[in-house]
């Protein structure tokens, strides 16, 4: 197919298809002419997944070009395509100023704790430490007790994204496509997913104003502000 037929089966804008290949992003079609190439269903594919990456993972050009070069790589190992992965959905939280040497050691009793092992610095300890610097400068440090709970909810996701990846079957690609898209596109997942259960949680606790009785619903759609009715 040519690059317009491309662009509609894809719904990628040609202008958007010319830039991903000029980045290394998507693969060269087929040269069928001086100036003309032909692309296949697997040029469709790919740009479902250069946007999906982009769109939903949030993941900056840059970083989405390391995530599939990972993928493209067939000599990589799967674990270092998995810290590849890593390092590029968590680059833009990372931060030029170092989390406190306290922090970190409160990272570090809850690896030891847990038994974690990895390797060197993860990049996640950083983020860690950074957000209980938060808490400790807005005067909130009894939010660290948290952390246990937050450890729990993350072992179970880790366990199920490597499961994930065991069920490819033993196909390199599949396996590698599998880490780096749960991995980038994960984060957005568990966030989605946290919301809905944090409602629900309310609900069940009988959080002020967390009810669903009619009045609720009549106010569902409304864009006017309204106390609940036990704080009038």
């Amino acid at each position: 197919m040519r690059i317009s037929a491309l662009s509609e089966q894809s719904g990628v804008s040609v202008a958007s298809i010319k830039y991903y290949l000029r980045e290394g992003l998507l693969f060269p079609g087929v040269a069928s002419s001086a100036t003309q190439s032909a692309y296949g269903e697997e040029h469709v594919v790919r740009l479902r997944l250069i946007r999906a990456l982009i769109d939903v993972g949030g993941l900056s050009v840059a970083a989405a070009r390391a995530v599939l070069t990972a993928i493209d790589d067939d000599g990589m190992p799967i674990v270092h395509a998995f810290g590849v992965a890593q390092h590029a959905v968590t680059a833009s939280l990372m931060s030029d100023a170092p989390p406190s040497a306290e922090s970190l050691a409160e990272v570090d009793r809850l690896k030891a704790a847990r038994g974690w092992e990895t390797f060197g610095r993860n990049p996640g300890e950083e983020i860690v430490a950074r957000v209980i610097d938060a808490y400790r400068a807005v005067g909130r440090p009894d939010l660290i007790d948290v952390l246990p709970a937050y450890a729990d909810a993350a072992e179970g996701v880790a366990r199920a994204d490597l499961q994930s990846v065991l069920d490819a079957g033993g196909d390199r690609t599949r396996m590698v496509e599998t880490v780096v898209v749960g991995t980038a596109l994960g984060d957005g997942l568990f966030t989605g997913l946290r919301r809905i259960a944090q409602e629900h949680t309310a609900r069940g606790l009988g959080l002020p104003g967390s009810s669903l009785d009619a009045a609720d619903t009549d106010n569902a759609d409304s864009d006017t502000p309204t106390l609940p009715k036990d704080a009038s």
